[in-house]
């Protein structure tokens, strides 16, 4: 508990970036309601991406029981996530048959320690998926810094996956398909937002921003040239051009992030 709490403490003290075993790592901050009690439980856990959720599982590092937020959501399956940008509520649903066993197989895949956990136990370790229901803004101070921290989660999952794509097999793995399609799909969905709702804001109330949005909108439309060609690399499965791939959008991205972060935080904060 203890370990646990101090985890939780640093998550959300560096909106997410935590040390020691998780250091590097996709984690959230688990709430659950305690089952017999009604009383909140926070734990953190690691997850998988999954498109438009993401897959927790509930090993409890190979122990003979569940551990105790497992049993909390199946009582009241409606959780809170913290992914150290936003908190939103989810939806969680205990994955069974066919797509238990084929998340189950991608897990396996993209990190043997869960396998270790199973072999440790004789209880089927349980899959869970979390769907968001509800959400709100970005848990920031202000609109500049709500920006920043949307863009360091990207940086993050994209350092994140380049460590991946650096240590895969010659023939891209299932998890890591999903790993960059996700991103991929997480990148499109931001420029989109901005082009359609932030930019237009700042163009009518800060009419000497328009070279600047010009700039970054041409930039999102080569950025997304550069994201239909890594998504054509991943369906093909091939990891010497994936990492090629991952390191030009890294590269192409980080400048465009900087120059944006530079050029706009100090009007959305205005």
């Amino acid at each position: 508990m203890d370990f646990n709490q101090q985890v939780i403490t640093e998550f959300r003290a560096n909106a997410g970036r935590v040390g020691g075993p998780f250091e590097g790592g996709r984690l959230i901050l688990l709430t659950t309601t305690g089952a017999r009690t009604g009383t909140r439980h926070t734990n953190p856990v690691g997850y998988l991406p999954d498109g438009d959720r993401i897959v927790v599982i509930a090993s409890a590092g190979g122990s003979p029981r569940h551990p105790d937020w497992f049993h909390n959501l199946v009582a009241d399956p409606v959780v809170q996530v913290e992914d150290g940008v936003f908190t939103y509520e989810a939806k969680a649903t205990v994955l069974e048959g066919d797509e238990r066993d084929r998340l189950w197989a991608r897990a396996v895949e993209s990190d043997p320690g869960w396998a270790e956990y199973q072999a440790k136990t004789s209880r089927r370790i349980p899959v869970i998926a979390l769907t968001q229901i509800a959400g709100g803004p970005p848990n920031a101070s202000s609109w500049g810094a709500a920006l920043k921290l949307v863009h360091d989660a990207f940086r993050r999952e994209l350092a994140t996956i380049r460590r991946e794509v650096a240590s895969s097999k010659p023939i891209v793995g299932a998890q890591l398909k999903v790993n960059c399609l996700t991103a991929c799909q997480g990148l499109r969905f931001h420029h989109t937002s901005e082009d359609n709702g932030t930019f237009p804001m700042l163009r009518e109330r800060f009419p000497e921003l328009t070279p600047t949005l010009d700039r970054l909108g041409e930039e999102h439309e080569r950025i997304a040239e550069v994201l239909a060609r890594l998504q054509r690399t991943v369906e093909r499965g091939d990891a010497a051009t994936l990492r090629a791939d991952v390191d030009r959008l890294i590269d192409e991205l980080e400048a465009h992030l900087a120059y944006e972060e530079e050029q706009l935080i100090p009007f959305l904060d205005a």
